[in-house]
C-alpha cells in the first residue's frame, strides 16, 4: 500500500513538473544575420509602396480582343468553359465573352475579378491569400472587391492599361486561363 502511494506521488510530481516546464516561455532565437536593423519600422513595413504601377492609357478594343482571344483559345484547348472579361484602367468593361456552356453565375464574377485587379493594381490572388491567412478585414476595403484567383492587371511598358478576369472553373483554372491572356501584354 505504501509503495502504491509513493508511486502515485512520484508520477504526479513528474506530470506536474512536465506541465510547469511546458508553460515556460521559449528562449528567443537570435536574429538572423540578414535581419533588418532594429530601427526599421515594425511589422515588416516595406520601404516602397507595393503594387505601385502607374496608370497608362486604357486598353483599346483591338488589344482587349487579342488578350481575350488568347485566354479563350487556352480555355477551349483545355475544354474549360469560361467567362472572360477585359476592363480598362478604371475597371469598366471593354470586352467580354461567355463561352458556350459557361455557368451564368460566373459572368459577374469574371467582371468583378477584372475590376478588382485593375482598381487595386494587383492580382486577385493577393486578396484571396489575405482571407485564407485570417485577414477578413479585406472585405471592408470595397463592396465590389472579389478575393478569388483569376484576375490579373494588364501592364504594358510598365503602366497599367486594364485587367483581365476569368471565372467558370476552379480558382486555379481561372487563374491559368487569365494569365495566358495577361502574358500577351508586355
Amino acid at each position: 500500500m505504501r509503495f502504491a502511494r509513493v508511486l502515485v506521488l512520484a508520477v504526479s510530481t513528474a506530470v506536474i513538473g512536465a506541465a510547469a516546464s511546458a508553460q515556460q516561455p521559449a528562449t528567443p532565437a537570435a536574429p538572423p544575420a540578414n535581419a533588418p536593423p532594429t530601427n526599421a519600422p515594425s511589422g515588416g513595413t516595406p520601404a516602397a509602396m507595393p503594387f505601385d504601377i502607374p496608370y497608362g492609357l486604357s486598353i483599346g478594343e483591338d488589344k482587349a480582343r487579342q488578350v481575350l482571344q488568347a485566354a479563350a483559345d487556352e480555355a477551349k484547348k483545355r475544354n474549360w468553359k469560361m467567362n472572360i472579361a477585359v476592363v480598362d484602367t478604371h475597371g469598366e468593361l471593354v470586352y467580354f465573352l461567355r463561352q458556350d456552356g459557361a455557368q451564368i453565375g460566373s459572368v459577374t464574377i469574371a467582371q468583378g475579378k477584372a475590376r478588382t485587379a485593375a482598381r487595386f493594381r494587383r492580382p486577385t490572388q493577393i486578396f484571396y491569400n489575405a482571407f485564407e491567412s485570417g485577414h477578413p478585414y479585406i472585405a471592408t476595403l470595397d463592396r465590389g472587391l472579389v478575393a478569388s484567383p483569376g484576375g490579373f492587371p494588364l501592364v504594358e511598358n510598365g503602366k497599367l492599361i486594364g485587367a483581365i478576369g476569368c471565372s467558370g472553373g476552379t480558382g486555379d483554372q481561372d487563374a491559368l486561363i487569365c494569365k495566358t491572356g495577361a502574358d500577351l501584354v508586355k
